[in-house]
């Protein structure tokens, strides 16, 4: 299927993600955003509210009013602070008081221009106002147009665990802008590819492949690869949300890496990594456990920690300010949302392309956290 689609060469591609009665499409091309036919399939409303953040809002929210001013009444704009730090209560506080201010009704839709905390709370937001009013995912980062917004998740932060508090809400469409990713930091830029490289361990090894030879393109930005790989990371997700759209069972493996990654997030503090830092190095610490589990080979683990190197992600887990740093990371990991009566249930590789969730004793999780990681892991800006 993957070969199939190398040989495509529009410029443009729509993904659909078949959800019956809450089926949408996600577009994804270059130069969308001031595009007013790219909203014709939004919903019918009386006004607009664009949520954003104080990088984004200088930079494409005008873009963005533009093309919807001809189609609602009225646009508004809610700006909210930069940062994984601040996905919380008070800021998520910031889009209702703005949707209160403007006597905003259920004729109202709202437009998540940002990256995936942008998305994740302007969601959540959507799906609680007035017990829920449409949105649109306008995602401006990659691991965002790969990842957050397609499938629903909505949520945001406490202390205690990443994304502990949200609701499942599907957007009534994804506008994926490539021109968009030429304003990253290169940071950024790798912290999305985390989440395209997650997709080949646990679905499709040919893509994996594709992966390897065109890496160092996508770190430039290179417009036909990103096209590419940000399609095919998207009919992944798609495909597993058609089938689980709640993470009943199969959708969970799409995880793969964060278990890890989000108790190196919580552990250091939201914002220290970015969440594909988290999720690179939690996807070496994964493998590594797959194979102390007899699951794959070192050759496997070698291969996945090289591309995750060449992505310019960490490949070493952070050391967690605790007397414990394996005791840390297990306390952070017993409040994941896939741990079961407190049984932490790892997303693991049961051979190359296919994905299996399930425990693993303490003393080998140990075993795997102390060998993964070290002190004085660095990350670059």
């Amino acid at each position: 299927m993957f070969a199939e689609m190398l040989a495509v060469t529009e410029t443009c591609h729509t993904v659909h993600i078949d959800l019956g009665d809450r089926s949408y499409p996600i577009v994804i091309a270059a130069d969308l955003l001031g595009q007013a036919a790219t909203f014709a399939a939004c919903p019918d409303a009386a006004q607009a509210v664009i949520v954003t953040n104080t990088t984004v809002q200088p930079l494409y929210a005008a873009q963005l009013q533009a093309a919807l001013a001809g189609k609602y009444r009225q646009v508004h704009t809610v700006v909210l602070p930069d940062g994984e730090a601040h996905k919380d209560w008070q800021t998520l506080n910031l889009i209702f008081d703005g949707l209160l201010q403007q006597g905003c009704d259920r004729k109202t839709v709202l437009f998540a221009l940002g990256g995936g905390v942008v998305g994740d709370m302007t969601g959540f937001a959507a799906a609680s106002y007035m017990r829920g009013v449409p949105f649109v995912q306008v995602p401006t980062t990659l691991l965002s147009q790969v990842d957050s917004s397609v499938g629903g998740k909505t949520a945001i932060n406490h202390p205690l665990g990443k994304n502990m508090i949200g609701a499942f809400y599907q957007p009534q469409l994804v506008v994926c802008d490539l021109a968009t990713l030429d304003s990253l930091p290169q940071r950024e830029v790798a912290a999305g590819l985390a989440e395209i490289i997650k997709y080949g361990p646990i679905a499709d090894m040919a893509f994996f492949d594709w992966l390897e030879a065109h890496i160092d393109a996508l770190r430039q930005r290179d417009r036909t690869a990103l096209l590419q790989a940000v399609r095919r990371s998207v009919e992944i997700k798609a495909w597993v949300v058609g089938q689980d759209e709640k993470e009943a069972g199969l959708r969970a493996v799409l995880n793969f890496g964060h278990t890890f990654g989000h108790a190196i997030e919580a552990g250091m503090g939201y914002g220290n990594w970015l969440h594909g830092e988290g999720v690179g190095a939690g996807m070496v610490m994964a493998a590594h456990l797959s194979q102390a589990l007899g699951l794959v080979d070192a050759a496997f683990v070698q291969r996945l920690t090289r591309l995750i190197e060449r992505a310019g992600l960490p490949t070493r887990g952070a050391v967690l300010d605790a007397a414990d740093n394996a005791g840390a990371y297990l306390a952070h990991m017993r409040v994941d949302k896939k741990a079961e009566a407190g049984e932490i249930r790892f997303v693991l590789i049961d051979g190359p392309g296919k994905a299996v969730v399930r425990a693993a004793p303490d003393a080998l999780v140990r075993r795997v956290i102390d060998t993964c990681c070290a002190q004085g892991v660095g990350i670059q800006a």
